[in-house]
């Protein structure tokens, strides 16, 4: 699989983030590793389905036929890809220009079913000084957004369904193939003013369950030996986040 084909699926977001939408295309369209198509699915609204048709250039656009939501849309783009790896981005992200290609290398090994890589964060302000590196998932997009599967176990695991989180297992599961973290696949993606609150952390968290909590005594150990020692600076603050 020297040049594989894939084709990107880009969740459309609400009306607005229209600008967003565009800009998440156009990094799409501009990888290294040219996409053999983009599509771009519109969740239950049709008078914004309209206008992303009539507007965007360069995407096949979908309306989502399945449950509200992102991982309803993503499924509508999958089940209709042709080519063998499917590709998800969100409205709120955007491709490095090597993004893809990096991702498409994994495939070389024909045990891998699906790969992700790496999610940088463009914070409103700062980043908040009690977030961990391990926790960073608790400001990102929802769901997998940026990952690459292969078609075939993607269809036999049944798409993301209701439980998208759970995906990457059902298909390592499934096929008894791997799952590959390629960190320097990267994407950006804009942190919305209010989700880096502490309120909206501890939100995530929960709803995140236990899967979530996995990352936590990592964080904890990692950054209570310098606090303990005396250098206090953000170490205290990020262990005390991920005891929250």
């Amino acid at each position: 699989m020297d040049h594989p084909r894939v084709t990107v699926v880009v969740t459309a977001g609400p009306p607005s983030r229209w600008p967003q939408l565009t800009r998440a295309v156009a990094s799409a369209r501009s990888q290294t590793h040219r996409p053999a198509e983009v599509v771009v699915v519109v969740d239950h609204d049709t008078a914004y389905f309209r206008r992303v048709r009539r507007d965007l250039a360069g995407a096949t656009v979908l309306a989502n036929t399945y449950a509200p939501g992102r991982a309803g849309s993503r499924d509508t783009g999958a089940f209709l890809a042709r080519t063998e790896l499917i590709a998800f981005l969100d409205a709120d992200v955007v491709a490095d220009p090597h993004w893809l290609a990096r991702l498409a290398r994994a495939f070389a090994d024909p045990a891998v079913v699906g790969a992700g890589g790496g999610l940088h964060p463009d914070w409103p302000d700062r980043r908040p000084r009690w977030l961990a590196d391990e926790l960073m998932w608790t400001v990102a997009p929802g769901g997998p957004a940026g990952m690459v599967v292969r078609r075939a176990p993607f269809r036999e695991a049944g798409g993301f369904g209701r439980r998208e989180a759970e995906l990457p297992a059902r298909m390592r599961v499934l096929t008894g193939g791997r799952w590959r973290h390629v960190p320097d696949a990267v994407l950006r993606h804009d942190v919305p003013r209010g989700a880096a609150s502490f309120g909206e952390f501890l939100r995530r968290c929960f709803h995140g369950g236990r899967p979530a909590a996995g990352p936590m005594p990592a964080a904890v150990a990692r950054h209570v030996e310098p606090a303990v020692r005396g250098r206090v600076g953000g170490g205290a603050w990020r262990a005390g986040g991920a005891l929250a």
